[in-house]
């Protein structure tokens, strides 16, 4: 589900550009500020550096930029070691690729954590040192034993505000309500958190979501198929059916939020309540060629607050890092999916299961919305 989400990041990134909302100026002036920041106990001299590099992989376009601006050159300066930006997508296969191949080439990717727990429990990917990764400066219960969290974003509820008036809803059961808010709908294509809002809408309290009565969220969509426009497979696909008016009502992802307000003149609203959180993470392919220890270090240095705030302004994803929250401008924290008053309306997916269930489970989701 990372793939798709990350593509949509790059995609906000571009936006924002075109906008005039980021500017060269501002994005230099928030690196500088990063490194300026650099945390001593990372700072080495160029001498000192025992990788000749490390290849982060993201998901290319704009994002190579971003992860460059906001972590690949503070480290640069603080280690003498460069880090080379990988667009090329590091998908399960293709790190199970670089695995196998005996002489991976990658260092650090930016992967779903289950997707990372699942590998790491197969012998591909490096445990988490949290000797060197501070656990303190993560978000309680986001350090998993492969992967270490590094931003967060949410599928959250977009409605049509013109549509419903002052009734707006307040939750997954008024999501799957058409008699008490008409319209069609548009749901996830790659079926993350639509099980959980299934749930919630039939009746589930959140705190005993897990693990999931995957037949009766199964039974609960397929029954509600008739009232479902398009199962989208992008943020901009989203944004269009709600923007259009084809859906007055679509789950969507939380970094969309701010664009389709402005683009539809304060119209569509979206709500953090009974929003589904999902984190993102920085994984180490074992046998990693620049090396297991510095790759670890990279992490640690990306858990600064500066830093995960660039990530923020470039690409709408919350912070992992707690001590970011303050830093984000206050007619912002209304975007920020883990800032406090809006992470206490929702609930967290859960990588463990996720880890286990996730492909058999989009299978069977898959088989339902295509029938």
């Amino acid at each position: 589900m990372n793939e798709a989400f990350q593509k949509d990041c790059l995609e906000i990134l571009a936006e924002k550009v075109k906008r005039g909302e980021i500017t060269r100026r501002r994005f230099a002036q928030l690196a500088a500020m990063l490194v300026a920041g650099a945390p001593l106990a990372l700072r080495a001299t160029h001498a000192s550096a025992q990788a000749k590099q490390l290849v982060f992989v993201n998901w290319g376009g704009d994002a190579v930029t971003a992860y460059d601006k906001a972590y690949g050159q503070p480290f640069e300066k603080e280690t003498g070691i460069p880090v080379k930006q990988d667009g090329s997508g590091p998908t399960e296969g293709a790190i199970t690729a670089q695995f196998k191949s005996g002489a991976p080439s990658w260092d650090i990717v930016d992967a779903d954590p289950f997707s990372a727990i699942t590998l790491g429990k197969q012998g591909m990917i490096e445990e988490i040192d949290y000797q060197v990764v501070d656990k303190n400066k993560m978000r309680p219960g986001f350090g998993w034993d492969y992967a270490a969290s590094s931003y967060f974003y949410s599928y959250v509820i977009a409605y049509d505000s013109e549509k419903y008036g002052d009734q707006a809803p307040t939750g997954m059961a008024d999501f799957f309500d058409v008699k008490k808010f008409p319209g069609k709908r548009a749901l996830y294509k790659w079926g993350s958190a639509m099980w959980e809002a299934a749930l919630l809408a039939d009746g589930v309290e959140p705190e005993k979501l897990y693990p999931l009565d995957l037949k009766r969220a199964h039974d609960k969509i397929a029954a509600f198929k008739d009232n479902v426009i398009a199962y989208w497979g992008g943020g901009s696909e989203s944004q269009s059916l709600l923007l259009d008016g084809e859906a007055s009502m679509a789950i969507i992802w939380s970094t969309r939020g701010s664009l389709i307000e402005q683009d539809s003149g304060g119209r569509i609203k979206f709500i953090w309540d009974q929003g589904l959180l999902s984190p993102g993470a920085m994984a180490v392919i074992k046998g990693n060629p620049g090396g297991r220890d510095t790759a670890m270090k990279f992490i640690a240095s990306a858990q600064d607050p500066a830093r995960q705030i660039v990530m923020f302004d470039m690409l709408g994803q919350g912070p992992a890092n707690p001590a970011a929250d303050a830093l984000v401008p206050e007619d912002k924290k209304r975007f920020n999916p883990v800032d406090p008053a809006n992470a206490s309306k929702q609930i967290a997916l859960d990588m463990e299961w996720y880890s286990e269930h996730y492909g058999p489970a989009l299978d069977e989701y898959t088989k339902i919305i295509s029938a």
